[in-house]
Order: C-alpha cells, then structure tokens, then sequence
C-alpha cells in the first residue's frame, strides 16, 4: 500500500516537473522583450489615443518611432503633442526633427440659422449621424451642418463649441490639434484638416452644396453657386459639380484676400493667420 502512494507520488511529482520544464521552455521561446527605447518614447507621448498620427494609439506610434531609421522618422509625427514632443523623441532616437507646418480643422459650411433658415422642423434624435439618414436637413441643403453637434462630443480638447446664436460648431484653433475626430465623425464630410500656406494663413471654401446656383443660394445666402470666378483668378481651383475646391498648398497671402473679396456669395473664407 505504501509502495503504491510512494509510486503515485513520484509519477505526480515527475509529471509536475516536465510540465514545469516544458511551460518554461515556452516562456523563454515567446517571452515579449521589453524595448527600453519604446518605453522611453511611450513616457514622452500625451497618451490620448486618439489615432491621429495614423497609428493604432500612443503605445504602436512609440514602437513605430523606436523601429525607424532617420529616414521614415521623417514620416512619423503625433499631432497631439507638436514639434515639442517630437523634438524630444528625436533626441532620443539622436535624429533631427523635421518642422511640420501648423494645421487646424476648418468647417466648409456657412449654414447658420441666419444664412439657411429652418425650413422644416427635425423631431427625432439628436443625433448628426441618424438625422442624415432620414433627413435632408432643416435647411433643406443636402450637404450643410445638421447642428446636432456630434463633432463637439467626438472632439476630446475642447477644441469645438457650438454658438447658440448661429447654430452652428466653431473651431477653437489654439486648441484644436489637427487629430481628425471631427472629420470623421461628421456624416456630411464637412470637416478638413487644413495647412497653413506660406504666407502664414489660409483660405478655403466653406460649402459643400453640390445643387446648381440658384437652388443652392436658396437654401443658403453663403453657398458655392459654381460661378467659376475663382478658377478665372487661379487655375489651380477647380470646380466640378458645382462646387469649388481651393488647394491647400496655395499661398493664402494676396491671392486668399482677392478670392475672398471676389466671391459673389461670401462662400471664400480668408484668414490672414491661422489663429483668430
């Protein structure tokens, strides 16, 4: 009887230790070496996880800069934390950071209570994304600012507020960081994310009606009518489907004042600096 407990006991005991051997085995063979450089990296992210450098989150751009060389470095940039956290990781990495021109989120929609009145009531959820399914918009304008504001939830900066007077979000460019969370959780694609010209500003057009002239003024005071009196001041914007779209890599100085100034509707926006 004892010889049987003694057996058993030693039959666990082996069993336990090949099990034991085998799982550190497999420890050893899949162990996930920790990455000094990645974590260093990792310390110098704002950790917001917001997506917009183009990665997964903080954790997969911090893996992707330690992996770089000088070259694809140059690539990498987190648009949360600036030239500042960039030069920092840079130094870590012993590369020189590459200067990025400032960038904020602009809305190309003048549709405020005042340019495009209410036409027909919205009495459903409050909610920019369904409205779109089941509605042209109160205003009519197929394309315009639904003004349920399910950009100013997805900004996660305060970057966005909605104006109580027009009805429509406002841009706050000393916050917004250019992480592309209201581009895209707007349904009517009205945001973008644009660059600063050389001349330090910007101008662009801030509709996205596709209708013909006459309709789309209807709907909205401030809309693209596709004149093609812009295109005639500058080639390089083009105008298809009744709508006109300004490069971003034109120089916003004298052009963007003259663009301004020369759109019969007002639908050119001119800024001379890229902060208000």
């Amino acid at each position: 009887m004892d010889d049987l407990i003694l057996s058993n006991i030693y039959i666990l005991g082996g069993i336990a230790f090949v099990a034991a051997t085998v799982l550190y085995l497999i420890s050893k063979k899949f162990a996930v070496r920790t990455d000094e450089m990645v974590i260093k990296i990792a310390a110098a992210l704002p950790q917001v996880n917001c997506g917009a450098c183009g990665k997964a989150g903080c954790a997969d751009f911090a893996t992707a800069c330690a992996r770089s060389d000088e070259s694809s470095f140059a690539n990498l940039y987190c648009p949360v934390g600036g030239a500042a956290v960039m030069q920092k990781i840079a130094s870590l990495k012993g590369y020189a950071a590459t200067d990025r021109v400032p960038s904020v989120a602009v809305l190309r929609c003048q549709g405020s209570c005042k340019n495009a009145p209410v036409k027909v009531e919205y009495d459903a959820v409050s909610s920019c994304r369904i409205a779109n399914r089941i509605s042209s918009g109160q205003s009519g304008c197929p394309d315009g600012c639904l003004h349920l504001g399910d950009c100013i939830k997805a900004c996660k900066f305060g970057a966005l507020t909605l104006n109580k007077e027009t009805g429509m979000p406002e841009v706050d460019t000393r916050r917004c960081v250019s992480c592309g969370a209201c581009v895209k959780v707007c349904p009517r694609g009205l945001f973008e994310i644009r660059r600063q010209s050389q001349a330090g500003g910007m101008v662009y057009v801030a509709c996205r009606n596709k209708q013909k002239g006459a309709v789309a003024r209807k709907n909205c005071t401030k809309a693209c009518i596709g004149c093609m009196k812009c295109s005639k001041i500058n080639e390089a914007i083009k105008v298809e489907n009744n709508l006109s779209y300004i490069p971003p890599e034109l120089d916003a100085g004298a052009l963007g004042k003259e663009l301004a100034d020369n759109c019969p509707t007002g639908a050119i926006i001119y800024k001379e600096r890229i902060h208000d």
